[in-house]
């Protein structure tokens, strides 16, 4: 696999999990469906597979890139199946609304799943970490490497201060019923 190979497929990853954010936020937005602790640790997992994208695309690929994305996908994932257990016990619930008959943490855990499995897969090709000419503008001159990444990069902002809107600097309310930091400066006034 070449380094420009390996730099589209990156940035084709990097825009799947920007997909997985972009849904949450429709369903946090549309449904009113405000993220739980639990899932707002699933999208820091996400995010963190997402700067180890974002290194490749960046500086080329690397092994250690790889397993900062590796490493990511097993906490998300961790968080993933620890929710999907906590609710799996009768009588205990459900955390938001089914998409496909599978909640979002049911689906979180699917896609680190994948994540996993793809990065190992990616790691096999050595040919992909072939330096880099220092001529070379980074990402690869690539404009779908360049999106992908400010994509992310707009998501992880938005994640950051989405999460501060709903938790302001304390702990968040499990379950939440409202933006808390909004909250507080509506009852300041």
């Amino acid at each position: 696999m070449t380094p420009e190979m390996s730099r589209t497929l990156n940035a084709l990853g990097m825009l799947a999990v920007s997909l997985v954010l972009v849904l949450a936020y429709v369903y946090q937005l549309t449904l009113y469906e405000l993220p739980c602790p639990l899932c707002l640790l699933q999208r820091v997992g996400f995010v963190a597979v997402g700067v180890g994208l974002g290194l490749n695309l960046l500086y080329g690929a690397r092994p250690r890139h790889y397993a900062l994305m590796l490493i990511a996908a097993l906490y998300g994932g961790s968080v993933s199946v620890r929710q999907i257990l906590l609710h799996i016990v009768p009588g205990t619930g459900h955390y938001g609304s089914p998409v496909l008959g599978l909640h979002y943490y049911t689906w979180a855990a699917i896609c680190f799943f994948l994540i996993l499995l793809g990065t190992s897969i990616m790691l096999l090709f050595d040919r992909q970490y072939a330096p880099a000419s220092s001529s070379e503008p980074r990402f690869g001159g690539s404009t779908l490497a360049k999106t992908a990444f400010l994509i992310m990069l707009g998501l992880a902002v938005v994640n950051a201060g989405s999460s501060l809107l709903e938790c302001g600097p304390t702990i968040c309310a499990d379950p939440p019923t409202s933006y808390k930091l909004i909250d507080e400066l509506d009852n300041n006034n």
